[in-house]
C-alpha cells in the first residue's frame, strides 16, 4: 500500500483528529491575514498591523468550532457565521473571521443535498456580504466586501461538487456490486439447472436399462431349469442392457470432467433416429409395442430431439414396470404444423402402482424437459384402463437459435 494510501485510511479512521488539525491551519491562515492591512490611495500596498483582542478571541471560536464541523455541520455553519458577523460590525480593520464560515459553508454543501445547499448557500452569502457592505467604514463595493461574496460562493460550489463526485463514484461502485452478484446468482441457477438435467438423464438411463434388467433376470430364473435355451437368451438381453447402461452413464458422467479431459465421451446425444433400437430393448423384455411415425423426417434441434427420445424411453419404462405382464403399449411420433407430439399409450391393467404414485422422478423429469422448450405435457390414466403420456415439443424452441435451457 503506497503513502498516500495509508494516510487516506488513517484520516478516515480518525476524522476528528483531521477536522482538529484543519481548525489549526485555518487559525494560523486567520491570525496571519490579520496582522496585514491594505491601504488603497495611489497604490495598492500592506502594512503590518497588531490585531485586535475581540477579533482574536472571534477567530479563535470560529476556528475551534470547525473542529466539530462533521458532526453538526449546521450548527458550526451558524456559529461561524455569527463571529463573522459580529467581526464585520466591530473590526476595524477586519480580520478574516470569514474564512472559518467559508470552510463551515462547504461542509454543508459537501454533507447535504443540492437543494439544501442553494438555499443555505445563498441564505450565508446574503448575510455576511450585507452585513459587510452596511457595517464596515468601507464603501460597500469595496474589494474586501466583493471578496466575501465570491468566497462563499466558492465554498459552497466547491462543496457540492465533491458532494456530486462522491454520489458519482457511489453510484458506479454499486452498480459494479449489483453486476458481480447477479453474476454470482447467474452462474449459481446455471450451476442448479446443468446438475438438474444430469439428474434427469441419470433418471431415464438408469430406469429404463435396469427396469430391462430387473425383467430379463427374472425370466431367466422362471425359465432356467426348464428352458436353459431361453434362460441364455434373457441373459444375453441382460449383459446387452447392462452394457448399454454403461455406456450411457459414461456419456452422461462425462459431462462433468473438465474440458480437455482425453477420456471425456464424444458420443453424441440420443435422439428419435435411434427409436427403433430403443423399442427394440423393450421388445427383447417381452413388452408389445406398435410404433407409427407421420414426422416426414423432421430434422429436430438438438434439445427437442433428446427431450422426444427421453420421454418415449420413460414412457416405455413405466409401461415395463407397472402395466402389468399383459401390456401393449403404442408409440407415435406426428409433426402437427410447428409441433413435434409425442404420444404413448398401454392398454395395462395396472396391478401395480401407476407411475404418478409412486413418488418418482420420472414424470416430473418429463415435465421439466418439456417445460423448458416451452412445450406441455398432458399425463393420466386412460378411460377403460392403461396409461397416456402426451406431449407437445415446439420444433423451433427457443435452444434452437440460443443457449440450451438446461
Amino acid at each position: 500500500m503506497s503513502t498516500l494510501a495509508r494516510a487516506r485510511c488513517r484520516a478516515k479512521a480518525h476524522p476528528l483528529a483531521v477536522d482538529a488539525v484543519l481548525a489549526a491551519a485555518v487559525l494560523v491562515c486567520m491570525v496571519a491575514g490579520s496582522f496585514v492591512e491594505p491601504r488603497h490611495r495611489d497604490s495598492v500596498s500592506w502594512v503590518l498591523r497588531t490585531p485586535d483582542p475581540l477579533s482574536l478571541v472571534l477567530m479563535a471560536l470560529g476556528a475551534a468550532a470547525l473542529v466539530f464541523r462533521r458532526r453538526a455541520p449546521m450548527t458550526v455553519l451558524a456559529l461561524t457565521g455569527a463571529v463573522s458577523v459580529l467581526e464585520s460590525v466591530t473590526g476595524d480593520p477586519r480580520a478574516p473571521v470569514a474564512m472559518s464560515a467559508v470552510i463551515a459553508l462547504y461542509t454543508v454543501a459537501s454533507t447535504t443535498d443540492r437543494p439544501t445547499t442553494w438555499r443555505v448557500g445563498l441564505l450565508t452569502m446574503t448575510v455576511l456580504t450585507g452585513t459587510a457592505m452596511a457595517a464596515g467604514s468601507l464603501p460597500w463595493y469595496a474589494q474586501e466586501n466583493l471578496a466575501i461574496f465570491a468566497w462563499t460562493g466558492i465554498g459552497a460550489t466547491a462543496g457540492d461538487a465533491v458532494r456530486s463526485r462522491r454520489a458519482f463514484v457511489q453510484a458506479i461502485r454499486e452498480r459494479a456490486e449489483r453486476a458481480e452478484r447477479t453474476r454470482e446468482e447467474e452462474a449459481r441457477r446455471r450451476v442448479a439447472e446443468e446438475r438438474l438435467r444430469i439428474a434427469r438423464d441419470l433418471h431415464d438411463v438408469v430406469a429404463h436399462h435396469i427396469a430391462l434388467v430387473n425383467v430379463q433376470a427374472g425370466v431367466a430364473a422362471h425359465v432356467m431349469d426348464k428352458r436353459p435355451d431361453q434362460a441364455k437368451e434373457a441373459l444375453a438381453h441382460v449383459r446387452e442392457a447392462s452394457r448399454s447402461a454403461l455406456n450411457e452413464l459414461r456419456a452422461t458422467v462425462g459431462l462433468l470432467r473438465q474440458s480437455g479431459d482425453p477420456e471425456a465421451p464424444t458420443e453424441p446425444a440420443p435422439g428419435l433416429d435411434r427409436l427403433d433400437e430403443l423399442t427394440g430393448t423393450f421388445r427383447n423384455a417381452g413388452l408389445h409395442i406398435e410404433v407409427a411415425r407421420a414426422d416426414q423426417d423432421t430434422t429436430l434441434p438438438a434439445a427437442v430431439d433428446l427431450a422426444a427420445y427421453r420421454i418415449i424411453q420413460e414412457a416405455l419404462t413405466n409401461v415395463q414396470k407397472h402395466a402389468g405382464p399383459q401390456a401393449k403399449a403404442e408409440v407415435s411420433v406426428v409433426r402437427v404444423g410447428p409441433n413435434i407430439e409425442i404420444t404413448v399409450l398401454d392398454d395395462g391393467t395396472g396391478e401395480g402402482e401407476t407411475p404418478d404414485d409412486g413418488g418418482g422422478h420420472g414424470l416430473l423429469g418429463m415435465r421439466e424437459r418439456v417445460t423448458a422448450l416451452r412445450g406441455t405435457l398432458t399425463t393420466g390414466p386412460r378411460y377403460g384402463g392403461g396409461f397416456r403420456v402426451h406431449a407437445i415439443l415446439p420444433v423451433k424452441s427457443r435452444t434452437s437459435t440460443g443457449e440450451d435451457p438446461a
